[in-house]
């Protein structure tokens, strides 16, 4: 059964419902910031431009983690593998917990995942206003890939992509 609705007060959840039918990959940010390193799991990640080099990544508005990294001049995003969805998870829910994960630091101490399918190690170009988001626009400044299969996430749920690497 197909349904339709305009978007706004009182449809949020058929909006949500909506967009959670386009599968996104799951990607983890993380910056150093003054009380230390943080991340945050997000799946709003796309390309922006090849020259520059240039991708974006939308934190809520809402978040605590927000402020923290629209302010971050440097950050690493990390494209999640398969096999990284308690990884995912956990950032999702505390982005300040590093004490049980092995991590290096990156530029500007960002901290730097194992494991990751790819890696963007970036700096702040621009934020824009969007909403209940920000657009954060990051230069590359590297960038660093393996073979493998991503972590898919899709209607409210974490998996992967059969048979795709």
């Amino acid at each position: 059964m197909e349904t339709s609705f305009v978007p706004g007060p009182g449809t949020e959840r058929a909006f949500r419902d909506a967009l959670g039918c386009f599968g996104t990959g799951v990607t983890v940010v993380t910056a150093l910031t003054g009380d230390g390193p943080l991340a945050m799991t997000a799946n709003s990640f796309a390309s922006v431009s090849l020259d520059p080099a240039l991708v974006l990544w939308c934190p809520a508005v809402a978040s605590y983690r927000h402020r923290p990294f629209t302010e971050a001049e440097t950050y690493v995003i990390h494209v999640m593998a398969e096999d990284q969805q308690d990884l995912a998870l956990h950032f999702a829910r505390s982005g300040g917990d590093f004490a049980d994960i092995a991590w290096q630091p990156g530029p500007g101490g960002a901290p730097i995942l194992p494991g990751c399918l790819a890696r963007f190690e970036c700096r702040r170009h621009a934020v824009h206003e969007a909403g209940d988001h920000s657009i954060i626009v990051g230069q590359v400044m590297r960038a660093v890939h393996r073979p493998g299969s991503g972590l898919m996430f899709k209607r409210g749920q974490y998996g992967g992509f059969a048979g795709i690497e």
